[in-house]
């Protein structure tokens, strides 16, 4: 028997699957399971009847290319696209400065092979992404934490992080952000803030990288144009490199977002993507052309916004009604997501097991830390359960903390 370990790269030694894709197999398993744990947007949202049409008229055959392989930079109309995009985000850009990418992820796994080598430094939030960390860890970068406040990224410990790297000899390459309502916390980063983050980047020579794909998904009056700002918006001296996608608000099928990043860097990413998979899906590209330019994507946005807010709110309702155990959390103003804090005592790894058998799934807070923390907080997502299954995976899970507490004081 071949002991393949042996022919592993250090890197793929390192890798580890993703804890939110291993929650989802679970529930595949069994169909009485209420999943809290994937960010999917919900299927009742896709505009199902365009797609039909839009894919109806593009298959006829007429236009070959529609099957054929593209540019890797991306299909050209939709880059006008999304430069108009870009444009209405108070960000503007030319076309050499994009690149359509096969989802985010691929475009964080782009910006991580051009940007880092092994044991260079970026600086994330704590908590974060669970994509960034895979594809920041595949380059074998050496990912540091920065704590969170109610309004973002804490700018003292920002800035003593920064200097304890450098006191180490280390040089910090780039701060990974994700500022409207990030995953997992559902957190938006402050307006003076933002601002704050542009100034610190440009002083210490360090690349941003704005990760923005919940923006358009606010929820209710409170939330302004200004606060969902992009900081590529204000960004005078090119430190900003930023992401979108259309996963959130069209349909994450389609596997397509974009990059925005000064030329140069776009120009890398581009050889980086030959290597990768030589250009994003012709087929899906055209589709979500044609639903930008069909005002689909306008239509799309509002009824993303109530459903989500309905569904927001009915977890946190449920969260709250009765007696039960002590959850605390910032209610999100936008997003998919809840980031509870579970009792003291009670670690949400361990109670996973018990969680399971009560038929909820949730995705245990330390998958999102760097530094080994996260212990007590628990990521809910309640984009994609329908309501009535809110109501009841809140009331398993709720007696699941209850058992763990009792369990514990025993």
């Amino acid at each position: 028997m071949i002991d393949y370990s042996r022919f592993l790269s250090r890197s793929a030694e390192r890798m580890k699957e993703s804890e939110i894709r291993r929650m989802g197999t679970l529930a595949a398993q069994r169909r009485d399971i209420i999943s809290f744990a994937p960010g999917y947007p919900s299927p009742d949202t896709f505009a199902w009847a365009d797609f039909q049409e839009i894919a109806q008229r593009l298959l006829t055959g007429q236009d070959g290319n529609v099957l054929q392989y593209g540019p890797t930079r991306g299909y050209r109309p939709l880059l006008e696209c999304i430069a108009a995009i870009m444009e209405s985000r108070a960000a503007p850009t030319s076309i050499d400065r994009l690149i359509v990418t096969t989802g985010s992820q691929q475009g964080l796994d782009l910006v991580a092979r051009v940007l880092l080598d092994p044991h260079d430094v970026i600086l994330v939030e704590l908590p974060t992404y669970t994509g960034a960390i895979t594809a920041f860890r595949n380059v074998m970068a050496s990912m540091v934490g920065v704590r969170q406040e109610a309004d973002g990224l804490a700018l003292d410990d920002l800035e003593e992080t920064y200097q304890r790297v450098r006191v180490d000899g280390r040089r910090v390459r780039c701060l990974y952000l994700v500022p409207n309502f990030q995953n997992p916390t559902g957190l938006l980063i402050g307006r003076t803030k933002r601002r704050a983050l542009l100034e610190w980047a440009e002083r210490r020579d360090v690349l941003l990288i704005e990760d923005d794909p919940y923006r358009d998904l606010y929820f209710g009056d409170s939330v302004t144009q200004d606060d969902i700002r992009p900081m590529r918006a204000d960004d005078e001296g090119g430190r900003v490199i930023y992401m979108s996608t259309f996963s959130k608000t069209l349909a994450p099928g389609f596997r397509v977002a974009w990059i925005d990043a000064p030329a140069a860097i776009t120009a890398k990413l581009e050889i980086a993507k030959q290597a990768a998979d030589l250009c994003t899906g012709e087929l899906d590209q055209r589709v979500v052309f044609e639903a930008c330019r069909q005002g689909i994507l306008d239509r799309q946005a509002p009824l993303l916004r109530a459903h989500y807010q309905e569904k927001r709110d009915a977890m946190i309702a449920a969260l709250r009604e009765g007696s039960g155990p002590e959850l605390r959390w910032i209610e999100p103003a936008g997003g998919f997501f809840l980031w509870p804090t579970l009792p003291e005592g009670i670690d949400a790894q361990q109670m996973l097991p018990r969680a399971i058998e009560r038929g909820v799934i949730y995705v245990a807070g330390e998958a999102f830390f760097v530094d080994g923390g996260g212990n007590r907080q628990v990521r809910l997502s309640f984009s994609a359960p329908i309501i009535d299954h809110i109501r009841e995976g809140v009331q398993r899970l709720k007696a699941a903390i209850a058992q763990e507490a009792d369990a514990r004081r025993r």
